[in-house]
């Protein structure tokens, strides 16, 4: 696996969460960015072309999860890159209310690393 396609983008508006994920997948051989807000997180992406997947916490302020996804996926540029939903929300439902979003994965927090690094593994071929 080329390291341009293991690049991980986490928007997350919570530093711990954007500290303990980064730390986990930099120790298996992931290169993260991380934004706190949706804004940084577009600013990224429009300029970094070798993002492989996106991590995105689905409860944020201002811009959520679930208004921001559908962005993503309506804009030619970034419909294809892969996004995980990483959230608090583990009530029945709520998977598919994410994917229902446009994701393409779900985890719940606190986040499992074999379940994350298995759907890493899928959607980073």
């Amino acid at each position: 696996m080329k390291a341009e396609k293991r690049k991980v983008l986490i928007i997350d508006d919570n530093y711990r969460n954007i500290f303990a994920l980064s730390a986990v997948l930099k120790a298996k051989g992931y290169n993260c960015i991380a934004a706190s807000n949706v804004q940084e997180g577009l600013k990224i992406l429009s300029e970094d072309q070798e993002i492989g997947i996106l991590l995105m916490d689905m409860m944020m302020p201002e811009v959520d999860g679930y208004e921001f996804i559908p962005r993503l996926r309506a804009e030619e540029k970034t419909a294809s890159i892969p996004i995980v939903a990483v959230t608090a929300q583990a009530m029945p439902g709520d998977r598919e209310k994410c994917l229902n979003a446009g994701a393409d994965g779900y985890v719940s927090k606190p986040v499992d690393v074999d379940e994350l690094l298995l759907l890493l593994k899928k959607f980073l071929k």
